[in-house]
This record gives C-alpha cells, sequence and structure tokens, in this order.
C-alpha cells in the first residue's frame, strides 16, 4: 500500500513538472492549463503578471489620449493652428498606434513579456517629457507638435503586446476575464487623462496662464513606477512563442478582414469620438467646455470614454447569452440612431441634450467592442467544424489562427481613432459643422449592419447554424 500511495503521489509530477525560475525571472516549464501547476502557484504568478500589465497598459491608453486634452487648451497657451491642423493633432496618435498594433503583437514573444512591458513603459516618457518641452513654447512649428503628437502612439501600440502577453499565462477557461480586465483597464485610461489633465494644468497654474505643460510631466513618475514594476515582478516565459503560420492563415480568411471592418465601426468608433470629444464640446459649447470644480477646472467630455469602457464587458455578457452578431447589429442600430439624434438636436444648442445623445452612443460603442470581440472566436471555430462554436473553441490550430486574427483585427479596428477626428475636421472646415461628417457615420453604421446581418446571421451564411 505504501508502494502504491507513493507511485500515486508522484504521478502528478509527472504530469506537472516544475516550474523553473531562472535569471532575468524566466518561467521554463509554464502550462496554465495544468491544473495542478496552476493551483500550486501559477495562478498567483499570472494574477501578478496581470495586474502590473494593466497598470503598464492605463498609462499607455493615457498617453495615447493626451493630445486629445491639450489640444483644446493650446489657443489659450498662445498657439495659432487652423482646424485642419487641430484634428491632425488628435488623430495622429491614433494612427501611429494602430499602426504599431503589428509589430507590437510579435515583440512579447520575441523578447519576453516583461522585457517588452520594460521597453514599451520606458517608450512612454518620450511623448510625454517632449510635449512637456513643446507646449511651453508657443513658437514651437507645427511640424514639431505633430512629430510629438506621433509619438504619443506608443501608448496605442501597448494594447497589443499587452494583450498578447496575458494570454500566454492564463488557461483557456479564465483567458475571458483575464482578457477583459486587461482591455477595461486599458480603455479607462482615456477617461482618467480626460479627467485629470484639466485638474492637473489649472492647479499647477503660473498666475493666471495654465501650465500645460504638465499634461505631459504630469505621467513620468506613474510611467517610472511602471517601469520598475515589470522589472521587480513580471516574468518572461520561455515556451511564449510567436505562432506565424497561424498568423498567415489568419491573414488568407476572409473573416479576419470582415471583423476588422466591423471592428473598426465597433472599437474605432469608441476611442475615434473619445479623442474627439473634449474638442466636440469646446467647438459647440465653449461656455461647457470647462467647469470650475474648487481652484480647478473639469471638462465633462471624460463621461464618454468611461461610459463606453464600463459598458464593454456588459456587451460580452449579452453575446455570450444572446450570440455576438445579434448584439452587434443592436449596438450599430443604436450608433445609427444615437447619431441622428445628434445632428437632429444640435440646432436646439442645448449642451445637456448633446451629451445625452453622445452618452448613449458611447454606451452602443462599449457594448458593441465587447459583441464583437467575443464573435471572433465563435466565428473560426464555427468556419473549423465543430457542432457548438459558442462554447467549443475548436482544436489548437484553430485556437492559434484565432488569437492571431484578434491581434490583427484590433490593429486595424484601432485607425477608426484617426479617420473620425478627420472626418469631422473635414467636415467643420468645408461646411462650418459637423453635420456632415455625422451623416456619413450613420451611413456607414447602416453598412455594418448589413455586413453582420449577411455573413453572420442568415441561414445560408458562413456560419450557418451556429449561434456567433
Amino acid at each position: 500500500m505504501a508502494s502504491s500511495t507513493a507511485t500515486e503521489s508522484a504521478a502528478p509530477a509527472l504530469e506537472s513538472p516544475a516550474l523553473v525560475h531562472r535569471p532575468g525571472r524566466v518561467i521554463d516549464n509554464w502550462d496554465p492549463e495544468n491544473h495542478v501547476q496552476w493551483e500550486g502557484g501559477g495562478r498567483a504568478i499570472a494574477s501578478l503578471n496581470l495586474r502590473w500589465s494593466i497598470f503598464a497598459e492605463f498609462l499607455g491608453f493615457i498617453v495615447w489620449q493626451l493630445w486629445s486634452i491639450v489640444v483644446v487648451q493650446l489657443p489659450a497657451a498662445g498657439f495659432t493652428f487652423d482646424i485642419g491642423q487641430t484634428f491632425w493633432l488628435i488623430s495622429m496618435p491614433a494612427l501611429v498606434g494602430a499602426t504599431l498594433r503589428f509589430p507590437y503583437t510579435f515583440l512579447v514573444p520575441k523578447l519576453g513579456g516583461r522585457n517588452w512591458t520594460i521597453i514599451s513603459a520606458a517608450l512612454l516618457l518620450i511623448p510625454t517629457i517632449s510635449l512637456g518641452f513643446a507646449v511651453s513654447n508657443p513658437e514651437t512649428p507645427f511640424g514639431v507638435m505633430l512629430l510629438i503628437a506621433a509619438l504619443a502612439g506608443f501608448g496605442g501600440g501597448n494594447f497589443a503586446s499587452s494583450m498578447s502577453n496575458i494570454n500566454f499565462f492564463f488557461p483557456q477557461r479564465e483567458k475571458g476575464v483575464a482578457l477583459g480586465l486587461n482591455a477595461a483597464g486599458g480603455n479607462i485610461g482615456v477617461a482618467v487623462a480626460q479627467i485629470v489633465v484639466p485638474f492637473v494644468i489649472v492647479i499647477g497654474a503660473v498666475g493666471a496662464t495654465k501650465n500645460i505643460a504638465l499634461a505631459g510631466w504630469f505621467w513620468i513618475p506613474f510611467i517610472l513606477i511602471a517601469i520598475f514594476g515589470a522589472y521587480k515582478f513580471m516574468h518572461n516565459l520561455s515556451n511564449a512563442k510567436a505562432d506565424f503560420a497561424a498568423s498567415a492563415a489568419a491573414l488568407r480568411d476572409p473573416h479576419t478582414w470582415i471583423m476588422s471592418v466591423l471592428y473598426i465601426g465597433t472599437f474605432g468608433s469608441f476611442i475615434g469620438f473619445a479623442s474627439v470629444f473634449p474638442k466636440l464640446i469646446a467647438t459647440q459649447f465653449p461656455e461647457y467646455s470647462s467647469f470650475q470644480v474648487g481652484a480647478a477646472g473639469i471638462t465633462l467630455a471624460f463621461l464618454g470614454a468611461l461610459v463606453g469602457s464600463l459598458s464593454r464587458p456588459f456587451g460580452g455578457k449579452l453575446a455570450d447569452r444572446f450570440g455576438g452578431a445579434k448584439v452587434t447589429v443592436l449596438a450599430f442600430t443604436a450608433m445609427a440612431v444615437g447619431a441622428l439624434a445628434v445632428v437632429l438636436t444640435l440646432p436646439v444648442g442645448n449642451f445637456w441634450l448633446f451629451l445625452g445623445t453622445f452618452l448613449f452612443i458611447f454606451a452602443a460603442t462599449g457594448i458593441g467592442n465587447g459583441s464583437t470581440y467575443r464573435m471572433i472566436p465563435s466565428i473560426f471555430s464555427a468556419r473549423s467544424g465543430v457542432k457548438d462554436a459558442h462554447i467549443n473553441s475548436g482544436d489548437v490550430s484553430t485556437v492559434r489562427k484565432t488569437s492571431a486574427a484578434i491581434g490583427i483585427i484590433s490593429a486595424i479596428g484601432a485607425y477608426g481613432g484617426f479617420i473620425i477626428p478627420q472626418v469631422l475636421g473635414l467636415s467643420l472646415s468645408a461646411t462650418s459643422s459637423y453635420a456632415t461628417a455625422i451623416y456619413c457615420f450613420i451611413g456607414a453604421y447602416v453598412v455594418f449592419i448589413a455586413i453582420t446581418a449577411f455573413f453572420y446571421l442568415r441561414r445560408s451564411g458562413a456560419v450557418a447554424g451556429q449561434r456567433v
């Protein structure tokens, strides 16, 4: 009996090779799917890495969106940029950030999650320090300002690498929650930036002049904490390898591109409207662009990003219950109705009505973000031939292809953050109104509804008989 017991107690050890910690905080033999290893210390390691990943990504989103607040303050600091230049400063970080998401996705398996988090967090010092110096001198040329705004795109790229890193740490059954927390933690950074920066630049004022430079310099200590935290507490996983075959397969699949278009409509709308919302308020309702709270001023623009961020998990839950395609159609419908309401109520000149209709749009974008992200694994699982794609992720190759597709889709969707401010800026320059741009967005949402219904809700569609 003793021999039998010894054999039985030794079995888990054979199934669960011990984690090996090497210099450089490298971990060998990581296998979160192994229950013994996961409950025997793996969960604690993964949770620690998740917390510091969220913090670094949170700061990345803040830096990504700094120019959305700073642009509104530039006239008071002596800058005289025209409408087109202003909207380029708002949209340039989105353009660069979206583009950086492609290489950032592959840098985690190349350099290690801990190592790349240290580097990517350190890169945030460049746009924050540069912003501080540039806005301190109203003679700074527009070209220099645009370059510094482009550098803020480092923050947008962080999302892809952060999600890629956390994906390696958690078992399939817990990835939804972990990746959801990671994404929400980043999105909340937009709202935090838009509420904190106006406070900071007023509190740090020199006489009657706001200290806009603090919009960048204020975040430097937090970035240094993120660098130290990643260095001290995060890990590199030796078995985190890039799957280029899966990426190639995802690139060849038409549904990667279909979902990319839909994600431009959901996440692109969220980040695009969030970045331009402070400017919209300042243009349409300058008397409401800042509210005094004690000695400082705040802008209610942060409410848009906050509502959009908080509604994202709700969209995922609705998609879990009813299917992502149905929820996505309803989200686009709500976005179109909300946008139409904005156009119809703009002539009324009522700020609170304007704010309410836009918050409705932001809530719909957040729900759409959650539902479209939920659609992706179901679509690829359905096409692999599983019986119920809503609950079955498919074989290993399908999971890898899905993961690669998610990275591509998240990158392309972020280009909406560039498109929306540009279209709004062109509309304002050409017609002195945002109405034309908003009508264009309504038309786009109708097209997105048709695409979703045609490919994913038709009985004879690509995923016929499946609830995606």
